[in-house]
């Protein structure tokens, strides 16, 4: 295969510092979880509330914002809440497998490709400027002499991360409508686990091409006009849905709708407010679980053909 690492690109470490709230904790992403819910304790009102997520847009920023999350989770339920970070979708992914967690932020192919023992119910989804649909968009250097995805053949190109859509599902699909795949249409590819970076990448030509979903690199260009400035997009494929949050089943349904009410409401507590927008969040609306099946089914499909 022709895969290769990017060393250029350094792999982030612990996220340190102290949380905003005393009953919020934060659980470094290379550690293993301190926590582990016992359900055969009827989830009891007094333990604590485990979340979930991989960030892969400005992790030490964004870190911020869900931590101020956690502290309105907190506030209205009157528990600790302990959020748990991983580094891949996949790591997220196991730790709702294994019942670790309760809730977890997912991207919308991590919840697609999502098969745990653990059974998992969509909560809520996230909504930007009233709209719970988002783009992928392939982008190049703005100098470059590609104009379209062709063009990328024997180029190198930088995938996000493995369970991604819009960093790297979307273009493996559009590959195989081409009867062909990444191994034999790109000269090499690598994973950089973070859209920052794929776009860091692209900008100062580590990499020739790459995919990202279209409201993060609305949030990198309003964060880091400086980077993007260097980027054009070559094209936009989708609609796809936005990244769910979702809660284990093994929770109480009373439990449930009112981890589902908190989400729905938040975005009225102007902190919690401003916490969701450095997320290109305006607010959680009810999910939509049919906007997600064809995605699921096309994972099922990669899944048989690997």
């Amino acid at each position: 295969m022709k895969l290769i690492s990017l060393t250029m690109i350094i792999v982030l470490g612990c996220l340190g510092g102290g949380c905003t709230n005393n009953k919020t904790q934060y659980i470094e992403f290379n550690r293993p979880s301190q926590y582990v819910p016992s359900y055969e304790r009827d989830e009891s009102e007094e333990r604590p509330i485990l979340i979930a997520l991989a960030s892969v847009v400005s992790p030490y920023e964004t870190i911020g914002y869900y931590r101020k999350i956690a502290d309105h989770i907190s506030r209205v339920t009157g528990r600790k809440v302990i959020l748990i970070q991983r580094k891949t979708y996949a790591e997220v992914n196991m730790l709702l497998a294994n019942g670790e967690v309760d809730i977890a932020f997912l991207s919308t192919g991590a919840y697609s490709s999502y098969k745990g023992m653990n059974e998992v119910e969509l909560l809520v989804m996230a909504e930007h400027v009233n709209n719970s649909l988002y783009t992928a968009d392939v982008i190049v250097h703005k100098d470059s002499a590609i104009f379209a995805i062709r063009d990328l053949k024997g180029k190198v190109f930088a995938f996000t991360d493995p369970l991604s859509y819009s960093g790297h599902i979307v273009i493996e699909e559009y590959l195989k409508q081409q009867s062909t795949v990444p191994e034999s249409f790109f000269k090499r590819y690598f994973y950089t686990y973070n859209h920052d970076k794929s776009l860091w990448a692209v900008a100062n030509r580590i990499a020739d091409g790459a995919s990202l979903d279209s409201q993060i690199y609305e949030y990198v260009k309003e964060k880091n006009p400086e980077l993007v400035k260097n980027i054009r997009i070559i094209t936009s494929i989708g609609p796809a849905p936005t990244g769910p949050v979702v809660i284990s089943k093994k929770l109480r349904p009373e439990q449930i709708e009112n981890l589902r009410n908190i989400f729905l409401n938040m975005h009225h507590d102007p902190d919690t407010l401003e916490a969701l927008q450095g997320l290109v969040i305006d607010r959680f609306v009810m999910p939509q679980p049919g906007l997600y099946e064809p995605l699921r089914r096309l994972y099922d499909q990669m899944r048989m053909t690997l």
